[in-house]
């Protein structure tokens, strides 16, 4: 693992149940990256990480078959959410 995905990794395990961050509030707040890097990583490493708490902009998940895995830790953990997706004006984490 390379020391960029390490430290994507370790953002996501700090963004608080309930909360949010896109792939691209994650490559900005690091200030390196992109979003489609911040995702390589995610796909690759993201599995013991809380990975349903990184979102598209739009705020839907991961994945299109991880949708109702995403729903249920969402539900749990009283994410903010609109229909199927979260709502981002609530539930986006600015990492402080």
């Amino acid at each position: 693992m390379n020391p960029f995905a390490e430290r994507v990794l370790d953002l996501v395990e700090r963004i608080p149940p309930g909360k949010v961050m896109a792939y691209s509030d994650i490559a900005e707040y690091l200030g390196e990256g992109g979003p489609r890097q911040v995702g390589k990583v995610m796909s690759t490493w993201g599995g013991g990480v809380p990975w349903w708490r990184v979102v598209h902009a739009d705020g839907t998940g991961a994945a299109p078959d991880h949708v109702q895995r995403c729903l249920a830790h969402w539900r749990a953990e009283g994410t903010p959410l609109r229909g199927e997706r979260v709502d981002m004006r609530l539930a986006r984490w600015d990492g402080r």
